[in-house]
């Protein structure tokens, strides 16, 4: 890391910040659908769901803040595709330019973007009746739980971006994210579903993070269950991180 690399990343950052700015219908198109399924579970399957005391919509929001990641970062490997297909890091390749800071101005772009997708929302989620016993230290939890998991799938979404073959396919990779949650803890209870649904359900990495999600939400002790999720988002960077710098280097060759 030098000052090259960061001065570097900042310009390139502020050009991504530029488009996003400039279609800010991304972002907007990004939360329609995490808060389609919100409005759907509560208003219409919620009050035949059975998920413990308290407003469904308390339970309900963790797993849709990581719905709308997943479906955030699919515009960051459909903007990297673009970048590539434009020739645009040939051109970036031929100026003297930290070589890394290309790929962390569309990681740190994505951050920003899916953060503010966030932040509308919870603002949703709370004008539909969400409320939170969480204090300073659990809302900073939550955020750096959040933050951990945009970075990990961003930089999955890098590795589908490089290596896509079209449009579609650099945004498909997002779908199997999107829909994880449904089999998980998420949505229900995972002790109502049959045994090799539950077993599957009881130990992907969505149930841990949002169980951990929820109970500083709710105030309750987060128990071991912050460890696995700490586990599985920094697993999952390391090895996304990796794998996408290795796609990255042999496209420059």
């Amino acid at each position: 890391m030098t000052t090259h690399f960061f001065a570097d990343t900042t310009v390139l950052l502020g050009r991504s910040l530029r488009h996003i700015t400039r279609s800010l219908d991304t972002i907007l198109t990004t939360v329609i659908m995490p808060v389609a399924f919100m409005l759907l579970f509560v208003y219409v399957f919620g009050g035949a769901i059975q998920a413990g005391p308290g407003a469904y919509v308390d339970y309900l929001l963790p797993g849709i803040l990581l719905i709308t990641v997943a479906s955030g970062v699919s515009y960051t490997a459909y903007r990297l595709f673009m970048d590539l297909q434009s020739g645009i890091f040939e051109r970036f390749q031929s100026m003297p330019i930290a070589r890394s800071a290309v790929l962390w101005a569309h990681v740190l772009t994505s951050l920003v973007a899916n953060l503010l997708s966030l932040v509308i929302v919870i603002a949703v989620a709370v004008l539909m009746g969400f409320r939170t016993s969480a204090g300073v230290l659990a809302w900073l939890a939550v955020a750096g739980i959040l933050i951990l998991f945009t970075l990990a799938v961003t930089w999955l979404a890098m590795v589908a971006g490089l290596g896509a073959k079209s449009v579609d396919g650099a945004g498909a990779f997002s779908y199997p994210l999107i829909f994880l949650p449904f089999i998980s803890s998420a949505f229900v209870p995972t002790d109502t579903m049959p045994g090799p649904v539950r077993a599957f359900a009881e130990n992907q990495p969505v149930t841990s993070i949002v169980d951990t999600l929820r109970a500083l939400f709710a105030g309750t002790p987060v128990g071991g269950d912050i460890w696995i999720a700490l586990g599985w988002c920094v697993a999952l960077l390391i090895g996304a991180y990796l794998w996408a710098n290795a796609l990255y280097r042999r496209k420059l060759i």
